[in-house]
């Protein structure tokens, strides 16, 4: 990268490549070869900048530019302007909604400002299918470290003075973890990397591997040596192709530099990594399913103990973390447990990455530091609510987690807090909702989720999760009843305290999150027979008001099944009994004729 004195930085994480950033990464190479500029200038495509509201991306070093939803259009005006006459892109560049300027810098935007990147450290600065570019940033130094000053105690004894605890939901220690797997005496155990990540809306530990799969590799490798494992197996969804691909290219040049495979660094440790592809099933993030997976049976988890460092695949001591796990390490070992540490809550070190998605401004990928609040992460990093809307409730855990309300938005994040509230950390997702949004409906729309996931294995979850779906259907569809509202409560309970696993046993938290915040909106459906938020279709009624309306005809023409009747130039009526409660009078109706109760 020397050689070139301007680098250009293309997102090409899925979110970007799914809006055509391959082909702006193509276009700029092209004109800037048409313009024999292959010496000077340089595309390079990255992994996630994380502002995935606003890319395209592409950075442009050694200025900082940040130039955001870039399209394959704007490469020719890019390379004319910024690469051959020095100018900046104006209207490229992100635009301040609080003072409506232009800025050019990731450092000027309040949706980095507050973010302290380690797992995330490498995405969207290196290539990832280039070794070398991970290795310039102090790449592999941790492996180097571990294996040729400490021994596997010692270095075990670093993980557990830096705090981390697992990034996969459940928040377990991962010194203790990697510990317990070193004490177990077998000749045969596996290091095993989960990137099985099935919550709706998540993408954290896939933009990891898209952005800088080479971490997850040296800190297996370091976990292959704490616990006396020499085999690593990544666990991975066979739907992330742009991930497994990258992974591969990082595998296969680790194993060329001798960083994988035999006698690391010269010495007498040897590990190498292979992949298994799972089905897409959310229960296999679940250890115990997961690794019934990977062994070709079904994805089901088995009650612990023992648990897998004691027993895991093919019956051996199993080491299990996943990517955002991984990723800590060995930032860890280069800048020391202390370091890590002085990061976060007193039980809660470090950061943690957040897949910001729903009804907010800025959606993207984030990385925090333990303790910042929701206000922070919703209205400074996020933006605030789309078109002015009121914050309703911010789904925190992913469909296993909690809904929390305005008055849990100054909680500090961290594992116990979250927990505290109602909800839980889990992998990192956060659905940000609006008053728009039903929260009974939202109920229903995360338990459909669960009862599609079930392995079925256990009687409350499958059959359990089954009836508190119907109930909320029920609810929904304006047929509820006063005694629902406790039969939701006490099933739920039921369901939490006999679940095998945790995905039954968490999975009515949404449920129960929105009867203790919103209980008037569960009595709405059910004794008005309304949803406050107009999102319930069977509840819904169409109307015309009487002053409003022209007699255009114009909903009558639109309605697909002949309900609404009247002739020109006088007052329409919709036939309630005909009515499918489908919206397209009032889309038509341009004189807000039309309304929704």
């Amino acid at each position: 990268m020397s050689d070139f004195k301007i680098h250009l930085l293309v997102c090409g994480g899925t979110g970007c490549k799914a809006s055509e950033s391959a082909r702006v990464a193509e276009n700029l190479k092209n004109e800037i070869a048409g313009q024999g500029l292959d010496d000077f200038a340089q595309v390079i495509t990255t992994g996630c900048f994380g502002f995935c509201e606003k890319g395209p991306i592409v950075k442009i070093i050694p200025d900082n530019t940040f130039y955001t939803q870039v399209s394959p259009a704007d490469a020719k005006e890019i390379v004319d302007e910024h690469i051959v006459k020095g100018r900046k892109v104006e209207r490229l560049l992100y635009l301040n909604p609080e003072n409506n300027e232009r800025v050019s810098d990731s450092k000027g935007m309040n949706f980095y400002k507050k973010q302290l990147r380690i797992a995330l450290r490498n995405c969207g600065i290196i290539d990832p299918e280039n070794i070398d570019e991970y290795i310039a940033r102090e790449g592999y130094e941790a492996l180097g470290k571990v294996l040729s000053t400490m021994t596997p105690e010692e270095a075990i004894a670093v993980v557990k003075a830096s705090g981390l605890r697992g990034r996969g939901g459940a928040g377990f220690p991962t010194g203790l973890k990697w510990e317990l797997t070193r004490q177990t005496k077998s000749d045969i155990k596996y290091v095993v990397c989960n990137a099985d990540e099935g919550d709706p809306g998540a993408f954290m530990d896939r933009s990891i591997l898209e952005g800088d799969p080479h971490s997850v590799i040296e800190a297996m490798a370091i976990n292959g040596y704490c616990t006396g494992a020499s085999e690593g197996l990544v666990y991975i969804r066979a739907e992330y192709p742009l991930a497994i691909e990258r992974l591969k290219t990082a595998i296969r040049q680790a194993r060329e530099y001798g960083l994988l495979g035999k006698n690391i660094f010269g010495t007498n440790f040897s590990f190498d990594i292979t992949l298994r592809y799972g089905a897409g099933a959310f229960v296999c993030g679940e250890e115990t399913a997961l690794i019934h997976s990977m062994e070709g049976l079904r994805g089901e988890p088995t009650l612990k103990p023992p648990f897998p460092s004691v027993e895991g695949y093919l019956k051996k001591p199993t080491n299990v973390n996943n990517i955002e796990t991984y990723a800590n390490i060995p930032v860890i070992f280069n800048k020391g447990p202390e370091w890590f540490a002085s990061i976060g809550t007193e039980k809660s070190k470090g950061t943690k990455v957040f897949a910001l998605a729903g009804k907010v401004n800025n959606v993207g990928l984030i990385e925090v530091p333990m303790g910042i609040t929701l206000r922070e992460v919703i209205f400074e990093i996020g933006g605030g609510i789309k078109n002015g809307k009121k914050f309703k409730a911010v789904q925190t855990g992913g469909p296993s987690g909690g809904c929390l309300t305005e008055k849990h938005l100054d909680t500090p994040i961290d594992y116990d807090n979250l927990i505290a509230a109602g909800s839980m950390m889990g992998s990192g997702g956060m659905v940000v909702m609006d008053e728009d949004d039903c929260m009974v409906d939202v109920a229903k729309y995360f338990l459909d989720f669960t009862v599609e996931e079930s392995c079925g294995k256990c009687n409350p979850c499958r059959i359990g999760n089954k009836r508190l779906y119907e109930l909320l259907d029920k609810i929904t569809k304006g047929n509820g009843v006063k005694e629902d509202v406790d039969r939701l409560i006490n099933l739920s309970n039921v369901i939490k305290d006999t679940s095998l696993c945790m995905l039954g046993g968490s999975s009515p938290n949404p449920v129960l999150a929105t009867i203790e915040h919103f209980r008037d909106e569960y009595e709405a459906h059910i004794i008005d027979k309304r949803c406050p938020a107009g999102v319930c279709k069977a509840l819904m009624v169409y109307s015309i008001v009487e002053e409003n309306c022209v007699g255009c005809t114009a909903c009558a023409r639109a309605c697909p099944v002949g309900a609404i009747t009247g002739e020109r130039k006088q007052i329409h009526i919709i036939d309630q009994a005909l009515c499918i409660k489908c919206g397209a009078c009032m889309d038509r109706c341009k004189f807000n004729a039309v309304i929704v109760k």
